[in-house]
């Protein structure tokens, strides 16, 4: 992953640690007051989160765990299309041009120009080298991009 993504899975996982699981034991201490636990729905809704928290927290530390930081900056440019590289591609089919950064599955948002790793358009762009045509299979059809740039941000 790249270092802003394991940067922001860190940021998660602190704030699950330091601000939800105390906020969720005291939901479930206050429930608890109330009496009965049996049909008491704030404290079986309290337990609910509680159990999504910690797995959330389960999870992350095992993806903090096992990653692999990559930092783009400091790989020679060689002009292919890599990991964590930023691309500037030519829609061939409509003459619009659009920017995609390849990150892992944790960090892409479509919305604001990262790919995961793993979906048709970054298997597609990977390993290609700038000035190459490569087409890919969508919904909409095949689409052909012109790779014009390849990033290391």
């Amino acid at each position: 992953m790249t270092q802003r993504g394991f940067a922001q899975l860190q940021q998660e996982l602190d704030m699950l640690k330091t601000v939800k699981r105390p906020q969720i034991i005291q939901a479930i201490a206050d429930a608890r007051a109330h009496g009965d636990l049996k049909e008491n729905a704030e404290y079986h809704a309290a337990r609910e989160q509680q159990g999504f928290v910690e797995a959330r927290i389960r999870d992350l530390e095992a993806k903090l765990s096992q990653a692999h930081v990559i930092d783009i900056t400091l790989i020679a440019h060689t002009g292919k299309v890599i990991f964590g590289a930023t691309i500037k591609l030519l829609n061939i089919n409509n003459d619009m041009e659009v920017s995609y950064q390849i990150v892992c599955e944790d960090e892409a948002d479509f919305k604001i120009g990262k790919i995961s790793v793993s979906s048709p358009i970054a298997r597609a762009l990977i390993g290609k080298e700038e000035g190459q045509v490569i087409s890919i299979e969508t919904p909409g059809g095949v689409q052909e991009y012109e790779i014009l740039e390849v990033l290391h941000l």
